[in-house]
């Protein structure tokens, strides 16, 4: 019993595994039009992140970039609390 238990729970971390390693290796789907919108959405935040916009990216890549920018914003925002003490 404890051995099914064990092999199943393997098995269903491997699948996992193979389903978000997929999904974050995906291709850009965004048509040229859809790139374009988002590029323009994206010029208030600066022209790189609107030309990021224009790149075909996997969503890991998105992924990435988001996790930076919110890192960049918090010590953005710790600068700026110490700065008023």
């Amino acid at each position: 019993m404890n051995n099914t238990r064990a092999l199943l729970t393997i098995l269903i971390v491997i699948v996992l595994a193979v389903l978000a390693y997929g999904f974050l290796t995906m291709r850009d789907q965004r048509t040229t039009g859809e790139k374009i919108g988002d590029a323009i959405d994206a010029l208030p935040h600066g022209v790189d992140k609107a030309a990021q916009q224009l790149q075909d990216r996997t969503p890991g890549q998105k992924l990435g970039d988001a996790v930076k920018d919110t890192g960049n914003n918090v010590g953005d925002k710790i600068d700026q609390a110490t700065k008023h003490e």
